[in-house]
């Protein structure tokens, strides 16, 4: 189907098909079984579902700049360490029962206004492609050095330990979420909408605007959209959903140290979308947990061994399943689905 025709079909969003059936039954499955875990899970399986949660919604948010919008950024981490040290820093100041939430806001906010300056300037000056992503390659490395440099607010190489728990305080009673289990919840509570809301709008005309977009840009402005702004909103947008990622695992975690703003975590976070199926939203939850629960097995055997195995994994994974995990999944359910059944 040709740009022009599927920018002319109807606003309203396409009918439930195969493959949108097979996603949603697979959120529905995940989602039961971050319900029902905590029944048997003891509390450092608990955290450990909880982190990669956390990791998979910093995985969303490129994958919503990447997979859907076309635009692959190497210093996405700028963001996510953003929200840890502006949570950390903000609920400082703020004190009080309210502290977390204090600081998780002043960091979203400080984000957003970091991701509107970059954005608007490389965006609406014309920079696409490669020399965007070097740009932000580069934006990734001074902002490391800022962290670890600016000792006196950030901690510099020790980072900062002691980010307040989540929770609210109204009407002088105060709820804070120490229990690994409510904090598992509050963390899908989180992910789970935010998921659902951003399949749900690119699967509408809107995502048909950003697939326009990614396809060809001079042939969707000469249908009369403002492709600079639509980018600079899936800029910003996926720039607030990191920092909400990165506020709450400095706040559940309890403190931020100057990896979470470098390079290796941009690296790590494109591995995540492109191993779980980049624009598929749901894939980079998958390939962050995959990712994660794999680095754990290895390095409990020894350390030095990670990154040989993930290069090698990758590298697999690129020539076996260059889709990704989730497009494989929902292939292998739509076989069985159309299998012929043995008669009675």
């Amino acid at each position: 189907m040709s740009i022009v025709s599927a920018l002319r079909r109807p606003r309203t969003g396409p009918p439930l098909d195969g493959a949108a059936l097979a996603w949603l039954a697979l959120f529905g499955l995940g989602l039961l079984f971050l319900l029902v875990y905590p029944l048997w899970a003891n509390p450092y399986g608990l955290s450990v579902v909880r982190d990669a949660l956390i990791f998979g919604l910093f995985a969303l948010s490129l994958d919503y700049l990447w997979g859907k919008a076309g635009v692959l950024s190497f210093g996405h981490a700028v963001f996510f360490g953003l929200g840890a040290y502006g949570t950390a820093v903000f609920a400082s100041m703020a004190g009080g029962g309210n502290a977390a939430l204090t600081g998780m806001a002043g960091a979203i906010l400080l984000t957003v206004a970091v991701a509107l300056l970059i954005g608007y300037f490389l965006i609406f000056g014309g920079v696409r492609g490669a020399y965007l992503t070097i740009v932000t390659l580069a934006v990734s490395l001074v902002a490391s050095h800022i962290a670890v440099g600016w000792s006196s607010v950030t901690g510099g190489d020790a980072g900062l330990i002691g980010a307040p728990p989540p929770g609210i305080e109204l009407f002088g009673v105060s709820i804070v979420l120490i229990d690994p289990v409510d904090q598992l919840y509050l963390v899908t509570a989180l992910c789970a909408p935010a998921l659902l809301a951003l399949w749900i709008a690119c699967r509408g005309h809107y995502g048909r605007v950003l697939a326009a977009i990614q396809d060809n840009e001079l042939r969707a402005q000469t249908l009369g959209y403002n492709t600079a702004l639509h980018l600079l909103i899936v800029f910003v947008l996926s720039a607030a959903l990191a920092a909400l990622a990165g506020g709450l695992y400095a706040s559940l975690s309890g403190y931020v140290a100057p990896a979470f703003i470098g390079l290796l975590l941009s690296t790590e976070v494109i591995v995540w979308v492109a191993i779980g199926g980049r624009g598929t939203l749901l894939g980079p939850f998958i390939g962050a947990i995959v990712v994660q629960r794999l680095q754990q097995e290895v390095s409990s055997i020894d350390t030095k061994l990670w990154p040989i195995v993930i290069g090698a994994f990758f590298v697999a994974m690129v020539f076996l399943f260059p889709r990704g995990l989730l497009p494989l999944f929902e292939r292998i359910g739509a076989r069985l689905a159309i299998a012929p059944r043995p008669s009675a």
